[in-house]
């Protein structure tokens, strides 16, 4: 596209604005300043509208250009980054986000030797990216040979070599050559990096169209054992007959060329921020718009964006037909949920449920959705459902009884509450999480509270940093008459949850244990600062801490029929 042409799009989009160059001014400001604001709270669809309003009246402004390439490439949309990126290198401005739009152009439409005859030092990606899609594009040459040479020269970095030599696999299987694809597994030095759930799954096909069946089936075994993926459970399934299973993993230059932006979103998940991973993942999409594990990738980045339409609408982009589709439809309610949308949640979990009544996962989740809606017995239900149908022996058993246990807790069915939180212990007994939730239960009840104590101890010496945590071992202390220890941990408990209603509110109540009234009357007032008006948290009665107020936490507790404060002399 010539220059005069990518402008003219711009000029397009200003017809309507203002012309006088005060209001231009102002409007230009105005939409940057809107974009730039977007842009931090990572609303791409706003960011594109602004940034695109502020370049058509500033249209050769290299910051404005790349902002809108990165916001228009987070929103998939390469096309409209794509005018603007060849502007961008046409002023002689190196871009990353430019420099991606063109070269997934340039794929997409299979001109290789364009993107061969690329500077890599100024119009590149990255020298492993451009390694990488250098040699996809040899092979998309037909030489077969030089892209051979590409990968291994793109791995020369011993941390790399794992990561370029599945790229080369993958190569070597989609032009037919599994007895190389298979010797890049298997060979000296390779590492279980080459054994990512695709990659495995990968060389199971490998091992398939090698007519080793049974290997690859052993091999699935030990690289996943009992696992419920289901895509996994549809692949074993296939190679359990006597047909040779296809290669389906890479079955173009496009899809391998995917595959390289695919892989690397997933390694930078855990490194680089999601703002810049997703940009990956979309051009992953771009290359290949069936890639299901890359919209998964997206769809949960974007969640973690807060970009909760963005990442149902990937979601829903998961075919019905797929394995993974139960996956991506509990995604989407979680997203549902987290967008304050629980009833639509909740039906899309009772829909799939029906659909799929042996997944354990949907039950679960359903569960776990129903409990955060407070309605614990229908909790207990789901719960009880996803443990009938697991399998013994799996290591979720235990967080399935916490959560039931925690329903019970709620529904004030103790017993049936305290032997899941037991089980749960049996199964995991160094749970951080069980032995507070537990010990605190039994604190609460003012039973068996050496026991609670010994429980709690253990919660933080595990995770020292959790303010729950922290605040339970200071109210077991309180509960057993020790307030001048109780005093060290609710002030560190509080110092980690600083604004949590429930843990100043028994800062409060230690410090009237040990005779600092004022203090205490002080965390009261803060304890009711954060509870919203009409509300009461959890653990935290804004009426009982006002008496406490009024009257002291000694008439409190005479009023209630409580036990009186009462000072353990020798605590040690």
């Amino acid at each position: 596209m010539k220059r005069s042409l990518c402008l003219a799009l711009f000029v397009a989009a200003s017809a309507a604005l203002p012309t006088d160059s005060f209001a231009q001014a102002r409007s230009a400001a105005g939409a940057y300043l809107a974009a730039r604001q977007a842009a931090m709270q990572s609303d791409y669809q706003a960011a594109a509208l602004y940034y695109t309003q502020a370049l058509a009246r500033d249209r050769l402004n290299p910051s404005l250009m790349e902002d809108t390439i990165i916001a228009q490439l987070a929103l998939g949309r390469v096309d409209r980054a794509l005018p603007v990126a060849k502007i961008l290198e046409e002023e002689g401005h190196r871009s990353q986000a430019a420099h991606m739009a063109i070269i997934a152009d340039l794929l997409a439409n299979e001109d290789y030797e364009s993107l061969l005859q690329r500077e890599a030092d100024r119009s590149g990606i990255g020298p492993l990216v451009d390694g990488l899609l250098s040699a996809w594009a040899h092979i998309g040459l037909g030489n077969i040979d030089d892209g051979i040479v590409a990968f291994d020269t793109a791995g020369t970095e011993e941390a790399l070599r794992n990561f370029t030599q599945y790229h080369k696999a993958m190569a070597l299987a989609y032009v037919g050559d599994f007895e190389a694809a298979e010797g890049v597994f298997t060979a000296e030095g390779a590492s279980r990096n080459l054994q990512t759930r695709r990659g495995a799954m990968a060389r199971a096909e490998i091992l398939s169209q090698l007519g080793r069946n049974a290997d690859a089936l052993a091999y699935l075994e030990d690289a996943f054992g009992g696992a419920s993926d289901p895509e996994i459970l549809q692949l074993k399934a296939a190679l359990k007959g006597d047909e040779k299973v296809p290669f389906s993993h890479v079955t173009s230059v496009q899809e391998g060329a995917a595959e390289v932006f695919f892989s690397l979103a997933g390694a930078l998940r855990n490194e680089a921020g999601p703002n810049y991973t997703l940009l990956y993942g979309r051009l992953a999409l771009h290359l290949r718009p069936d890639h299901v594990d890359a919209l998964l990738l997206n769809a949960e980045l974007l969640e973690n964006l807060g970009q909760y339409e963005l990442a149902i609408a990937d979601y829903k982009r998961v075919p019905d037909t797929d394995p993974a589709f139960h996956a991506a439809e509990i995604g989407r309610a979680e997203v549902l949920r987290r967008d304050d949308k629980p009833n639509a949640a909740i039906e899309v979990l009772e829909q799939l449920a029906k659909r799929f009544p042996d997944h354990v996962s949907v039950h679960s989740t359903l569960g776990d959705i129903f409990r955060q809606q407070e309605n614990y017995q229908k909790a207990v239900t789901s719960y009880d459902t996803a443990l009938d149908l697991l399998d013994d022996g799996n290591q979720g058993e235990w967080f399935l009884h916490y959560a039931r246990a925690i329903s019970y807790e709620r529904l004030g069915e103790w017993p049936s509450a305290e032997a899941d939180f037991r089980r749960a212990l049996d199964l995991n007994p160094d749970a951080p999480q069980v032995l507070n939730y537990l010990g605190y239960s039994l604190v609460e009840k003012q039973i068996k509270l050496e026991e609670a104590l010994d429980m709690i101890e253990k919660a933080v010496a595990a995770s020292p940093d959790s303010g729950y945590i922290v605040d339970s071992l200071g109210w077991v202390l309180y509960r057993l008459g020790r307030y001048d220890e109780a005093v060290t941990q609710m002030e560190l408990a509080v110092e980690l949850m600083p604004v949590d209603p429930v843990v100043n509110d028994h800062l409060g109540d230690v410090y009237w244990a040990v005779g600092r009234y004022r203090e205490a009357e002080f965390q009261w007032r803060r304890a009711l600062s954060f509870i919203n008006d009409g509300e009461t948290a959890q653990d935290a009665d804004p009426e009982r801490i006002r008496r406490k107020l009024d009257i002291g936490l000694d008439r409190v507790l005479a009023d209630e029929g409580a036990e009186p404060l009462h000072v353990v002399e020798d605590s040690q």
